[in-house]
């Protein structure tokens, strides 16, 4: 979803209107590996994010941009060179993202079989 798709939905409150910009299955991964690595290129993100393709990395981090999240700085050199960082609005998500992350250490600690947890 666009800037422009996003303005055109009307959020219906003030949780519709967050979870419209960090809603989603990458978003909030994404904006938490930033925050970890502080500047981070696109391949490294690419590498990071289990699953996602090209192009949805893409779609969603010009998403995160868009929304005033990531700011991303192109280097016109060869090969292409393009760091991503937080803003200082993303950066106000880091203690909530950290506080689910923490409820759900707790409770995949309670699965019967646990699930092989990965750094993040």
């Amino acid at each position: 979803m666009t800037k422009t798709n996003l303005k055109d939905k009307q959020a219906s409150c003030a949780v519709d209107y967050g979870f419209q910009r960090i809603g989603g299955k990458y978003k909030c991964r994404l904006i938490w590996y930033i925050h970890e690595r502080k500047v981070v290129r696109y391949g490294e993100l690419k590498r990071m994010v289990k699953g996602i393709t090209p192009k949805m990395l893409t779609q969603t981090l010009r998403e995160l941009e868009e929304d005033g999240l990531v700011i991303r700085k192109a280097y016109h050199e060869v090969p292409p060179k393009v760091e991503y960082t937080l803003t200082p609005i993303a950066e106000e998500l880091i203690p909530f993202i950290n506080h689910v992350k923490q409820w759900a250490e707790r409770r995949m600690e309670e699965l019967p079989d646990p699930i092989e947890q990965i750094a993040c």
